[in-house]
């Protein structure tokens, strides 16, 4: 079963499900899907009549879909199941608020190499298009693919000259402009028609009528093999997070929370030392065969090959600031010598 949302206008930006026969449950048969048309088919589908935007919304049981996986998308079952035969169980800490941190495996990783070697194609390609027992009923109430960031725009209100702000922007002498920018202040000056999306991990400016080619930019980024294509400045892990501050030749700075009751792993690195500051909290340091607590405002220092690591005892967040040093900071200098969350050396 698939939910159908009644277009309002002739959009390029959707897929489209037409209707075949009524069935006696009240829902209706589907007869065909149809790809994002381009502007004049779209016009002549809503003409037409007889056809939804498709929502990507289906409701099936475990049991029909794996079947329709098994004859439509074999293939990719068994990656699946390849995948999942042995994962591996991270154990996350939880802090619990009248005892000391307790670790419970309930995060589940399935096998790299197989799921890996999944191929990647959406369930609408793989199975629905394919499978006969399709049917379509409406879906009534207020929907938004926010596929594009004209969709996203669409969510603000606009003022007298059709822009639209989200965050710390201004605009001046600007018409129909949008400015997504949650972080730091944008001004457009004279701007018509644009679509300014600032982010940590990078700046957008687009005209209107090419938001749907943010895909291929994405594809652009990846070419370069910039990180921003598939990676956030801020990175969340098992244990908390960091966030790259600031980097260039020979240093790198990060912020780094740390939940309560959680851990990183005794590490080493080849290439790098590490000065830590803490900013809140307290941090209990184990470096080589040292182990002692800060509190903020205090600070130590990791040398290069050191073994290390760091850990939240309290009850409140850990942050602190790390200051990294050296001929190669990629995140692929850890040696991992024991981890809380089974993460490989």
């Amino acid at each position: 079963m698939t939910f159908g949302v009644s277009p309002t206008f002739p959009s390029t930006a959707y897929g489209y499900i037409e209707h075949g026969d009524k069935r006696p449950d009240g829902s209706q048969q589907v007869l065909r899907f149809i790809e994002k048309p381009r502007a004049e088919a779209a016009q002549e589908l809503l003409l037409k009549g007889g056809v939804s935007w498709n929502a990507g919304i289906f409701l099936a049981s475990a049991r029909t879909l794996l079947e329709a996986l098994d004859l439509h998308a074999p293939d990719i079952l068994h990656s699946c199941k390849a995948a999942m035969a042995n994962p591996g169980q991270e154990a996350w800490t939880a802090c619990l608020e009248k005892s000391d941190a307790a670790l419970s495996p309930n995060f589940v990783r399935p096998q790299e190499v197989a799921f890996v070697a999944c191929r990647s194609e959406s369930i609408d390609y793989a199975v629905m298009e394919h499978f006969k027992e399709v049917a379509i009923v409406p879906f009534s109430g207020q929907w938004s693919d926010v596929g594009s960031w004209n969709a996203v725009a669409d969510l603000t209100p606009a003022d007298d000259q059709g822009n639209r702000v989200e965050g710390q922007g201004y605009l001046l002498e600007a018409t129909n402009t949008f400015v997504h920018a949650p972080h730091r202040t944008v001004v457009a000056l004279g701007t018509d028609n644009l679509i300014i999306v600032d982010t940590p991990d990078a700046l957008l400016v687009a005209h209107r009528d090419h938001a749907e080619g943010v895909k291929g930019v994405v594809g652009l980024l990846e070419s370069a093999k910039l990180p921003q294509a598939v990676t956030h400045r801020k990175v969340s892990r098992p244990w908390g997070w960091y966030d790259s501050v600031d980097a260039g030749e020979r240093f790198q700075v990060k912020r780094i929370g740390v939940k309560p009751g959680a851990s990183l792993s005794l590490q080493k690195h080849h290439h790098r030392a590490e000065h830590w500051i803490v900013v809140s909290g307290t941090a209990e340091v184990t470096r080589g065969s040292e182990v002692f607590l800060l509190s903020e405002n205090q600070s130590t220092y990791i040398p290069i090959g050191e073994v290390h690591r760091l850990r939240n005892p309290g009850k409140v967040d850990l942050e602190m600031i790390e200051v990294q040093s050296g001929s190669y900071l990629g995140e692929d200098d850890i040696v991992r010598l024991e981890d809380n969350y089974g993460r490989a050396p």
